[in-house]
This record gives structure tokens, C-alpha cells and sequence, in this order.
């Protein structure tokens, strides 16, 4: 009986480990070590990808070569009169590119997305129009891009396109440095304090590389992160889970999963197992067998 009841913990053990059910509708879990997917779920259906597109906003504006040290402000056609969002950049407020581009990726601040696009040569049309053209040469087939902010559920993209995304992405040093900011010290950060939108940038178990979240009622909740884990280079991008805490919830299962979750677990219920195995034959004068198979009738 004793056995019995360790084979079925083990058992148990072994079914904690497989892949985690996600809360997420879409999700994409991409080794770059190894260029394998281990996870995906409806990976290759489009869907609204909220303030996630600030990512691909970061990579149009800076191919310009712009002066990152040239002041941008913030006009009224900036304000978001689509969703009504909030903003702690007020109208008439002036920072230069870099601050934009920080706030805009840490802080996910629209009118800074916004006015980064309006500065670009040509205005926002134009810069709409290089973010469709750079969505293609990046490969992510699925993508339309209607705004920079994410604010338009027009914003659509797979989880596979996001993953293409996000490795072409991390060669540009501004945009890892920012979106794992977690504080910005620049001259409006005295009226208002600006934090990232993800809070396991600032945890030291999480080894995060590049991070940026994303949420519209239409999308959800939404997050692309590049980080280090067990060992991988791994890319995660969820999208439309029902709540923050859903979306984390899925987050630390993958990163229970990758790490071998039941693995340690399965290990020392398996010794557990033998040494019992051992005991049980030893007391009844036979050879231990660790999983006895039934004598096939003849």
C-alpha cells in the first residue's frame, strides 16, 4: 500500500510539470538558445496588442538617427481623445528625445509615444506608415499598425510576430535599458513619479532583459518580455489575459516550468521510492524490483 501511494505522488509529481494551462488567449514561450518554441498557444491568430506596439515605436524612431538630445514637447494633439487615458506629461511640457523615449517605454506614457511620432519626418502619418514597413522587413506577416500608442485596437499582431519583434528589438540599447528602467530622475520626475509598468523588472529572481506590458479593454492584459532563465534565453509574449494578476499568474507558472518544476520533486520521491523498494525486499527475502511489471498469463 505504502508503495502504491508513492508511485501515485510521483505520478503526481510528474504531471506538475508539464506545460502550463495559460490564462492568456495567445502565448509564445521561445527559446533563443536553441531557436525552438516550447510553448505556444494560438500563436498565429492576430490580436489587439495595446501599449506592447511602443516597442516597435522605439525601433521606427530611433532607425531616424535622431537627436536624442533634442527637445520634444508635448502638444494638445497628443492627448488621448480615443480611450481618454491619463497622463502625468501635461500640454507644453518639454524633454528631450531620450526622455520621451524612456518614459514612453518604462512608463508606457502615451503622449510621450505620441510626440515621438509627431517629430518624426513627416509627422505621425509618415511614422505610421515606417512602422507597417518595418513590421514587414522584421517578417511579423500578421502585424497592421493604425497608431504609435497602442491606444488603437487596430494595433494587431500574433504572438509569433511579437517574438520576431522582440529579438530584433534587443539590439537596440535604449530600448532594453529603458523598458527594464525601473525610475526616471529627469526634470518633470519632481511633479510626478514614473515607475515600470512591470514590477518583476525590480525583482532579482526574475533576470529580465527587455520588458514592455500593454492593455485596452480590447487586448486585455499584454506583456512581451526577453529574459534569463535556467539557463535559456527565453522570450515570453502573452496576450489577453483577463486581469495583472492573471498575467503574472501565467508568467511565474512558465517560469516554474522552465526551471524543471517537479523535476527536483520526481527526483527525490524516486530515491524515496527505491529505498522503500529495497526495505519491502529485504524483509521479505527477494530482489527488489522499483516498478514490478505482472507475469503475462499464458
Amino acid at each position: 500500500m505504502k508503495s502504491a501511494a508513492l508511485v501515485i505522488v510521483l505520478l503526481a509529481a510528474v504531471a506538475a510539470n508539464a506545460a502550463p494551462r495559460l490564462n492568456s488567449n495567445h502565448a509564445v514561450v521561445y527559446d533563443a538558445t536553441s531557436g525552438k518554441v516550447l510553448l505556444e498557444k494560438n500563436a498565429d491568430t492576430p490580436a489587439p496588442i495595446a501599449s506592447v506596439t511602443k516597442v516597435l515605436t522605439a525601433m521606427v524612431a530611433l532607425d531616424a538617427q535622431p537627436d536624442l538630445a533634442e527637445p520634444l514637447t508635448v502638444a494638445d494633439e497628443d492627448v488621448d481623445r480615443l480611450k481618454a487615458s491619463s497622463s502625468k506629461l501635461p500640454v507644453g511640457t518639454s524633454l528631450p528625445r531620450k526622455d520621451m523615449l524612456h518614459l514612453a517605454l518604462m512608463s508606457s506614457e502615451n503622449r510621450a509615444a505620441s510626440a515621438l511620432a509627431r517629430h518624426y519626418p513627416g509627422g505621425k502619418p509618415a511614422f505610421v506608415r515606417a512602422m507597417n514597413v518595418k513590421a514587414k522587413l522584421l517578417g511579423m506577416d500578421g502585424a497592421v499598425m493604425r497608431d504609435p500608442t497602442g491606444l488603437n485596437p487596430g494595433n494587431r499582431a500574433t504572438a509569433r510576430d511579437l517574438v520576431r519583434m522582440v529579438l530584433a528589438a534587443e539590439s537596440y540599447e535604449p530600448i532594453t535599458l529603458f523598458t527594464t528602467s525601473t525610475q526616471y530622475s529627469g526634470p518633470v520626475a519632481r511633479a510626478a513619479a514614473f515607475h515600470n509598468t512591470n514590477p518583476l523588472v525590480a525583482s532579482p529572481s526574475w533576470k529580465v532583459e527587455l520588458s514592455k506590458t500593454g492593455y485596452i479593454q480590447e487586448a486585455g492584459r499584454c506583456i512581451v518580455m526577453k529574459l534569463q532563465e535556467a539557463g535559456k534565453e527565453l522570450v515570453v509574449v502573452l496576450l489577453g489575459a483577463n486581469s495583472p494578476q492573471k498575467r503574472t499568474a501565467d508568467l511565474i507558472a512558465i517560469k516554474n516550468w522552465v526551471d524543471g518544476g517537479a523535476t527536483e520533486a520526481v527526483a527525490s520521491l524516486s530515491k524515496t521510492f527505491k529505498a522503500s523498494a529495497k526495505l519491502a525486499a529485504k524483509k521479505h527475502g527477494r530482489k527488489a524490483r522499483t516498478l514490478a511489471r505482472p507475469k503475462r498469463s499464458r
